[in-house]
């Protein structure tokens, strides 16, 4: 497995391993690269990229869907008994904590229903809904409230959810994922880090990329598709900001590519502080020459 911040240099990485060792095929850890049309703000491999290494966990959702944690469980779990009954290794490419937990350690979730889901949705829209919603969570489960920012719709939507239909407050389920699981799947972490100032600079490199690859358009033509757009797809970061400013509420594509900057940023310090709680996590400094880097976690992961 191979975990790190965003822009650490995971993807380039894998590929490098996936070149030396032929029985590699790489599963995305991502929570957003599960979206089908969301290809250049979620930094998805090429196709020719695919075509040289499989890939899994990559567009096996259709961007009107609310692709669950849950769904993501059992789906990467399924794709990586099929690689090794086909006697290859699974790499596990991510840097989604909570998703990367959820598949390798052994975490169960509180069973789902989408009809509840949407009318609980529903009932706390409007301006003021989130702060409904998570007053009405410290009424019915407190603990969980707690671990929870008050402004994360998703998660206090999903938590009042499991209440209705199981009766049991959602933090009576478990700990929570970032506690203690025993593992799944036997793994060996690797895991990228690289000082602040790299990290932002090479953020800054990679989103205007991003921008001038097409970014603006991408986001345009999700918001208009016939589908629709789901309210967890349209969150990601690189993608809000633009929908933002498509919709008039960010002045300028300058403005909403500052704010995805920082958004990024803030994300990342969150990535580094849930993955420097994982003991497993063996940590290679990634401001070296790319070559430097893989040839040592390649030697780390062979020993």
């Amino acid at each position: 497995m191979l975990v790190g911040p965003t822009a650490s240099g995971k993807s380039t990485l894998a590929l490098a391993a996936a070149q030396r060792w032929p029985d590699i095929e790489i599963v995305s850890m991502d929570s957003m690269q599960v979206y089908c049309g969301m290809d250049i703000g979620t930094a998805k491999a090429s196709s020719v990229e695919q075509a040289r290494v499989p890939h899994h966990m990559i567009d096996v959702a259709d961007s009107s869907e609310n692709y669950s944690v849950a769904r993501f469980q059992s789906d990467a779990r399924r794709a990586i008994r099929a690689i090794e009954a086909r006697g290859h290794r699974a790499l596990l490419v991510g840097g989604t904590g909570l998703y990367v937990h959820a598949v390798i350690d052994d975490f169960q979730f509180p069973g789902e229903d989408l009809a509840v889901r949407a009318r609980i949705d529903a009932r706390y829209g409007g301006d003021d809904g989130v702060a409904e919603a998570y007053e009405m969570l410290w009424r019915t489960d407190p603990a969980a409230a707690a671990r929870m920012e008050p402004t994360n719709r998703r998660r206090i939507v999903r938590a009042l959810e499991v209440f209705e239909i199981t009766g049991r407050p959602f933090s009576s389920f478990g700990p929570g994922i970032g506690a203690a699981h025993p593992p799944v799947f036997e793994v060996r972490m690797a895991g990228l880090t690289l000082d602040a100032a790299t990290l932002a600079a090479r953020t800054e490199q990679r989103l205007a990329a991003m921008v001038d690859a097409g970014l603006v358009a991408e986001v345009h033509g999700l918001l208009t598709r016939a589908g629709g757009w789901s309210r967890t797809a349209r969150q990601a970061i690189g993608y809000k900001e633009f929908v933002d400013y498509l919709e008039g509420r960010v002045a300028s594509v300058e403005a909403a590519t500052a704010q995805v900057a920082v958004r990024t940023r803030q994300f990342g310090r969150r990535q580094r502080a849930w993955f420097r709680r994982e003991e497993r996590i063996t940590w290679f400094d990634a401001g070296r020459k790319s070559e430097t880097v893989a040839d040592d976690v390649m030697q780390w992961w062979s020993s």
